[in-house]
């Protein structure tokens, strides 16, 4: 990129060159922008790199936000991209989920009353699954620009999600329906702007990996299908190269440079239950091996390259601490030699049937979005 040329990562961006760039990285996914250029109502949507003006609660005035309000961008009109709510889910082996291929992901639940799968195919176009797990409601949430999964219990917040077309850090912003004002950023996990501004969020914990590797930890689970009422490619991501790891192109302005600690869009499993936050970049966890287990002072990280999945639990169960390590290919744990799988259950051992407890506030997100939200994080492997 030449000195002529606006760098993605500045604010404040030169409009018209970001919409050629923008246009550009979606030269592939033309089909997002059209589906979204014209919401499925008619209305006008994708407005890329616009500036949205004062930020909207909902009455018709500006709202008081927690974040600058002029490194909020419009991506799409509200709605423009429709939020799922309660969509229709078939049995894992269902052979009519033709639109998911082995290496595709998905987000993992697992509760009580069983197992759910939302493939990442069905939120690059959506972005916003309202469910329920276990009775309670739910917002399963990911973001195709900022790569990050969250799943919030909305019942807690007593609020229902929709898609506000509005980015911060390049992230998406959720609108609540039920207030129809506050506005909160996915990654940021609170209220940024409106009447609740502040709230904090409660985490769900989930675990994102390939669909064919949660499909053989799971294989009585539930998945969302593609009939979901809209008609859309959900085998095809809509982003064209985008998704490319060591690509530094956005869509929108970051309010800093990309920390250059890592490849802008590798996958990292951060954590952010306390500061410093800390970061497992998948990169750095494949060089581990097929399995492995990271320890910290209280919780551990497994990894399983077979799903590209990762997750942190509490090392505590039922009062003792314990220490893991890979032997013969397995995590086993010091204290007893049970074997431990990525979702935190034992397989094999004294252990077996047992769960370890994971932290809600362990999620996966691109590397240059988890810097951009946490610019003091502690990145693993890094001297």
């Amino acid at each position: 990129m030449d000195d002529s040329t606006p760098s993605p990562q500045i604010v404040p961006p030169d409009r018209k060159s970001f919409l050629r760039l923008a246009t550009g990285i979606l030269a592939g996914g033309s089909g997002l922008l059209a589906q979204i250029a014209c919401g499925d109502d008619g209305s006008t949507g994708l407005r890329l790199g616009q500036d949205p003006g004062p930020v909207s609660t909902g009455d018709g005035e500006s709202g008081p936000c927690s974040v600058n309000e002029d490194e909020i961008f419009q991506g799409a009109v509200r709605d423009g991209i429709p939020a799922l709510s309660d969509p229709s889910t078939s049995a894992a082996e269902d052979p009519d989920l033709d639109f998911l291929e082995p290496d595709d992901r998905v987000i993992g639940l697992a509760g009580g009353a069983g197992a759910l799968a939302v493939p990442l195919n069905i939120l690059w176009w959506h972005e916003i699954v309202n469910t329920r797990l276990d009775g309670r409601r739910i917002a399963v949430t990911h973001c195709p620009l900022t790569g990050s999964s969250l799943v919030f219990d909305t019942e807690a917040a007593d609020a229902d999600f929709g898609v506000s077309g509005l980015l911060y850090q390049n992230n998406l912003i959720m609108y609540d329906r039920v207030d129809g004002e506050s506005l909160w950023p996915q990654m940021l996990r609170r209220a940024a702007c409106g009447p609740l501004r502040g709230t904090p969020f409660t985490m769900i914990p989930s675990v994102e990996m390939s669909w064919a590797r949660w499909r053989t930890l799971y294989p009585a689970s539930q998945v969302v299908t593609s009939e979901t009422g809209f008609s859309r490619s959900y085998r095809t991501y809509p982003y064209g190269g985008y998704d490319v790891k060591d690509s530094d192109q956005l869509l929108f302005p970051l309010s800093d440079r990309i920390d250059p600690r890592r490849p802008p869009k590798e996958r990292v499993l951060g954590i952010a239950d306390r500061a410093p936050t800390v970061a497992f970049p998948f990169g750095w966890l494949e060089d581990l091996g097929g399995v492995a287990a990271v320890n910290d002072q209280h919780r551990v990280v497994l990894w399983d390259e077979e799903g590209q999945a990762a997750m942190a639990y509490q090392r505590t169960l039922d009062g003792q601490t314990l220490g893991f390590e890979v032997e013969a290919g397995r995590v086993v744990d010091r204290e007893t030699g049970s074997t431990w799988r990525v979702d935190g259950l034992a397989v094999a051992g004294p252990l077996e049937g047992r769960r370890l407890a994971p932290i809600a506030e362990a999620y996966v997100a691109y590397w240059f979005a988890w810097a951009a939200f946490h610019p003091d994080t502690f990145v693993m492997g890094e001297e």
